[in-house]
């Protein structure tokens, strides 16, 4: 007797997606609710649970399938069979080929810890970017799985290639004199943010207004009270909870900021829900901080460090990403001195935060040094003057660099 396995509903207007990755082989012993294959939507990774405890059947689809909600994927058998053996998964190929001199001294098959296990979609893709062997780490999970922490683990302590290998691995390239191309499909997730970036710079008039910050005040508040902030709420006192609370405060005097265009009406907000981009494996994300207006520092720090942590884990969900009202991109922390970022649609303005580097100004006539920010507000023309941009980026601007203003509302 065998139970159909089928895509699960993925969120609101979400019909299809890509079976990314199966994790488990046929005739592999599965658990009840254990995930047996990734599916790649629009906007987030997905694992499929199993729905009964027994045997993984046949597959339905093969990875890199295109199917719909609701669609038969695979089947779980009745039994408890025990786990056949099988060749060393994809991703552990694609590691060789991202890293060949990780491949060439790699031990024989025979002496891999765990060649025969499947990895989940963000311990794939963390073995990708640190270029490690996945079959020469000891897993720690369950069933001895990989888990992310053991990843990581072996990053840190692998050595580096000796001389003698990095040697032995050099003539090849050198000898052949290969030019090599790689043509990957890219991810449903990648093809959405091209489509939708592209789609907003085709709809919308956007415009570019940039101001500079002086971070002086901001860095010696968090100076003064990070150890004090992270002894009582747990979390780091960083930068984005004072600009999130500078943004609040300037979209209640500019309310075009916060607001979108629906056919011929605007639709203003009374709330105000950022979009905060954060880098995740596969691109960039945008989860929402939702009523961030009426949030402590505490609270935005923390909604914040918990979607960046679960962003590079892969377990963003439909619910962390759906909505927004306006967003929030720091390209500073990749090292950008300025950028003109893109609109999210249906939003009409994006607030881009650069790197801090010191700078000279002229401060009571006198050229001085000191920690400056470029910042730059993306807005549709169509809603957003150039007025209301330039005055809510003044009100950002005098915010960060007197914070008093955020507690007096000023």
């Amino acid at each position: 007797m065998s139970t159909e396995v089928k895509v699960p509903v993925l969120g609101e207007s979400i019909t299809e997606a890509t079976l990314g990755q199966w994790l488990k082989k046929p005739g592999e012993a599965v658990a009840i609710d254990e995930p047996i294959a990734s599916l790649e939507t629009d906007k987030v990774a997905v694992e499929v649970p199993s729905p009964v405890a027994g045997i993984m059947g046949a597959y339905a689809v093969e990875e890199g399938a295109t199917v719909n909600v609701g669609a038969v994927i695979g089947s779980i058998d009745a039994g408890t069979g025990a786990t056949a053996p099988v060749a060393t998964p994809a991703p552990a190929m694609a590691v060789a080929a991202v890293a060949p001199a990780v491949a060439t001294i790699a031990a024989p098959a025979a002496e891999t810890e765990n060649s025969d296990l499947p990895l989940s979609p963000a311990v794939r893709r963390l073995v990708l970017e640190l270029g490690i062997d996945p079959s020469k780490i000891k897993g720690t999970g369950k069933d001895g799985r990989l888990t992310k922490e053991d990843v990581v683990a072996a990053a840190k302590g692998a050595p580096a290639p000796s001389a003698d290998a990095a040697f032995t691995a050099a003539p090849t390239t050198q000898a052949t004199g290969a030019r090599q191309e790689e043509r990957v499909k890219m991810t449903r997730l990648r093809q959405t943010i091209a489509k939708r970036l592209k789609s907003a710079q085709d709809t919308a008039a956007l415009l570019t207004t940039f101001n500079d910050v002086d971070m002086s005040a901001v860095m010696e508040a968090r100076a003064t009270y990070k150890d004090l902030f992270e002894k009582k709420h747990g979390v780091r006192l960083g930068f984005m909870g004072f600009f999130t609370k500078a943004v609040a405060l300037a979209a209640r005097d500019v309310p075009s900021v916060n607001a979108k265009i629906e056919g011929d009406e605007i639709v203003y907000h009374n709330y105000l829900d950022v979009s905060v981009a954060v880098s995740a494996p596969n691109g960039l994300v945008v989860p929402v901080v939702r009523n961030a207006d009426a949030m402590s520092f505490a609270q935005i720090e923390k909604a914040i460090g918990d979607f960046g942590a679960k962003a590079k884990a892969g377990t963003l969900t439909m619910d962390d990403m759906s909505g927004g009202t306006f967003t929030i991109s720091n390209g500073g922390v990749f090292g950008s001195l300025m950028s003109t970022p893109i609109i999210n649609p249906p939003q009409s303005a994006v607030l881009g935060l650069h790197r801090i580097e010191d700078r000279a100004v002229v401060r009571d006539g006198q050229v001085v040094v000191r920690p400056m920010m470029y910042v730059a507000l993306s807005y549709d023309h169509r809603l957003i003057d150039g007025r209301e941009a330039v005055t809510f980026l003044k009100i950002v601007k005098e915010a960060i660099e007197d914070p008093t203003r955020l507690l007096i509302d000023l």
